[in-house]
């Protein structure tokens, strides 16, 4: 479903780039490859391109990379017959051969669900390492000005005695996990990372995120919270809880996190990382559902408690706080507070 033409996700774009503490002129001219183009973040990403095409005429070529090619054409419909826009369709454990300049990368290619966790790991590991080595191989080869890599506030594991979690504090988690794939994997992503910038000077830019949500996420057989509460929210299904529902999460929308990315990769320091995180509005997931309920009564959503003890493929550690003094120094802010945030999520799909 190609999004951008929906009011909602249009008056987002436009609200993305109005930020002016994003150097978005960096950008003109450029040629920007974004991997994993149709994920929620990238497609977010890649549409807040476009948009500063068609709205100011920034003359970026935007070459998306995706491993489904009927997927992304449907994704991207309206942008295919623009010659600002291409699509380029592999595998990205595979060498990316193109032709033209590339100044600029965003690295998304990868899944994260605890769908995928449980029914492909090995696919999260190659993505994430394997993938990361072709990317950088051809950031090499083009001698690319930045890359962008969206990691995980998970690489951290379990931390212990902080509030917030700086960039420089580190925990643990078991490798024999199953669950372990992915932080495990997005690990070593960002070491490879660094290892590149070390022997062959590549530049980059790591983000670790924590629970993004908005237009465009992946709401069927996902897993995750968010994830299936909008769908219960689209399809006017009562929201049920596995749990007491008192884990807290702290929710950034789209917007705000790709805002975070555009600024990063322009404006964030060589081979560092940066949490990216709305610790605004820390809220139980129980309140999270009945938000919801309470935004669409004509929907008649209740929120309904079935404790259970399966939680494989969910991270299981107390949550804590990810510090994000180090990015807001660059000049980034969350801005969209939860209950806006979920309007527009569950209007982005009627």
């Amino acid at each position: 479903m190609f999004l951008y033409d929906k009011k909602v996700v249009l008056e987002d774009m436009e609200e993305l780039v109005s930020r002016d503490y994003v150097p978005y002129e960096m950008l003109k001219g450029k040629t920007v490859l974004v991997t994993g183009a149709t994920g929620m973040l990238a497609y977010y990403f890649t549409m807040g391109l476009m948009h500063l095409n068609l709205t100011r005429d920034y003359g970026i070529k935007v070459v998306a990379l995706v491993r489904n090619k009927a997927k992304a054409e449907a994704k991207f419909a309206g942008f295919l017959s623009d010659e600002r826009f291409e699509i380029l369709a592999q595998d990205v454990c595979e060498p990316i051969n193109y032709d033209g300049d590339i100044h600029y990368i965003f690295h998304a290619a990868g899944a994260c669900s605890p769908y995928f966790i449980r029914n492909n790991p090995t696919g999260i590991i190659a993505a994430n390492t394997q993938g990361t080595v072709s990317v950088l191989e051809l950031a090499r080869e083009k001698k690319v000005t930045n890359i962008i890599y969206p990691s995980t506030r998970e690489i951290y594991g379990k931390v212990e005695g902080v509030e917030f979690i700086k960039e420089t504090d580190m925990g643990v988690f078991d490798p024999l996990d199953a669950r372990s794939c992915y932080p495990e994997s997005k690990r070593i992503a960002e070491n490879i990372l660094k290892s590149y910038l070390v022997q062959y000077n590549v530049p980059f830019t790591v983000l670790r995120i924590a629970h993004s949500y908005g237009p465009g996420m992946i709401i069927d057989n996902d897993g995750r919270v968010m994830s299936d509460f909008i769908s219960d929210a689209v399809n006017s299904r009562n929201i049920v809880l596995k749990s007491d529902g008192m884990a807290q999460r702290a929710f950034c929308y789209v917007t705000d996190a790709v805002a975070a990315i555009f600024l990063a990769m322009l404006k964030g320091e060589n081979g560092q990382a940066y949490n990216l995180a709305n610790e605004t509005e820390p809220t139980p997931i129980r309140d999270v559902a009945k938000m919801l309920s309470e935004l669409f009564p004509e929907r008649n959503i209740d929120v309904i408690f079935e404790i259970s003890g399966d939680t494989s493929g969910y991270c299981n550690y107390t949550r804590v706080g990810l510090d994000t003094a180090k990015l807001q120094a660059l000049g980034w802010k969350p801005e969209i507070k939860l209950r806006d945030g979920l309007k527009r999520t569950v209007v982005s799909f009627d």
